[in-house]
């Protein structure tokens, strides 16, 4: 019969979320930038007063609405039997490059930790002439800052607070593991408790992680060393924020009934999301923490 389905692919209906997440997109990042240079709504009005908190509140609820709408139906094509193993296959696939590109971005912040670390000598002007540091700051602040740590500069232990939050992200992972492997073999407490488990997890790092940001003997910008740190570590937290909010989908969709041992990306896509989380927290932790503070006077 004409416009009988005979094929295993997922023919998507025609949606208006792709749009206006895009829209949202944009106008999240224009608010971003307006608060960020003190844009203001008119001449001589105050930049507190300014037009971005508008334009900035109207793009993130624009991109919370796109997420719950877009997922949602997501979410709905999977329990109607839509994500057929072709079309699964090609969101793991989908799932893979996206880890990939994050993989990526890290690989970015690493490099230019590592770079401040092996060549720290300070910012030079143009070839024959003075040094600028030196110009501003004196022979002996230029040194100082020739060191990375930069001289003088206090590090966080490494083995008191980020020691634990390692040991807290490796438990992750293994409770992560826990519910995948329950959920196989169709044991719905285990999956449930993994969750609970591993959610529970995640926060702790993340309030710990606050905790040590609030003590922590360096403010962010001044030096390489503490921009480097913060950047690297602060989009690390993000992820995990994020990686515990799709955990935390899972464990409501679980409590809905969804997910079988032979359908459930949503639940894999999140636990491959979170052992990438926890690889790249490795790295940090021996990076950053231990080889990048070796020699410095420890908080």
């Amino acid at each position: 019969m004409a416009g009988t389905k005979n094929h295993d692919y997922h023919i998507l209906d025609p949606d208006i979320w792709p749009l206006i997440g895009s829209l949202s997109a944009l106008t999240f990042t224009t608010g971003m930038v307006f608060m960020m240079h003190h844009v203001p709504a008119t001449d001589g009005a105050p930049a507190q007063f300014g037009s971005w908190p508008i334009i900035l509140g109207l793009g993130v609820m624009g991109l919370i609405a796109t997420f719950f709408s877009w997922f949602g139906n997501v979410v709905r094509e999977a329990e109607r039997g839509d994500h057929t193993p072709v079309v699964q296959l090609h969101m793991r696939y989908g799932m893979i490059l996206f880890i990939a590109s994050e993989v990526m971005f890290f690989v970015g912040w690493f490099w230019a930790f590592f770079d401040f670390a092996l060549f720290p000598d300070p910012i030079q002007m143009v070839e024959g002439s003075d040094n600028i540091w030196e110009n501003l700051i004196g022979q002996e602040g230029a040194a100082a800052l020739a060191q990375f740590p930069p001289k003088g500069v206090e590090v966080l232990n490494a083995f008191q607070l980020p020691l634990l939050n390692t040991l807290i992200l490796l438990c992750s992972g293994t409770t992560v593991s826990w519910a995948h492997h329950a959920l196989i073999h169709g044991d719905r407490e285990g999956l449930k408790m993994g969750l609970w488990a591993t959610v529970a997890l995640g926060a702790v790092f993340t309030g710990i992680q606050t905790y040590e940001y609030a003590i922590a003997p360096f403010a962010f910008g001044g030096n390489t060393y503490s921009s480097a740190f913060y950047m690297a570590t602060g989009f690390h937290g993000f992820h995990v924020l994020i990686g515990t909010i799709f955990l935390i989908v899972c464990l409501a969709r679980t409590y809905k009934g969804h997910f079988t041992p032979r359908q459930h990306f949503g639940f894999e896509a999140a636990a491959w999301y979170w052992h990438f989380v926890d690889v790249v927290w490795l790295f940090l932790f021996i990076a950053v923490y231990i080889w990048g503070g070796w020699g410095a006077p420890v908080h």
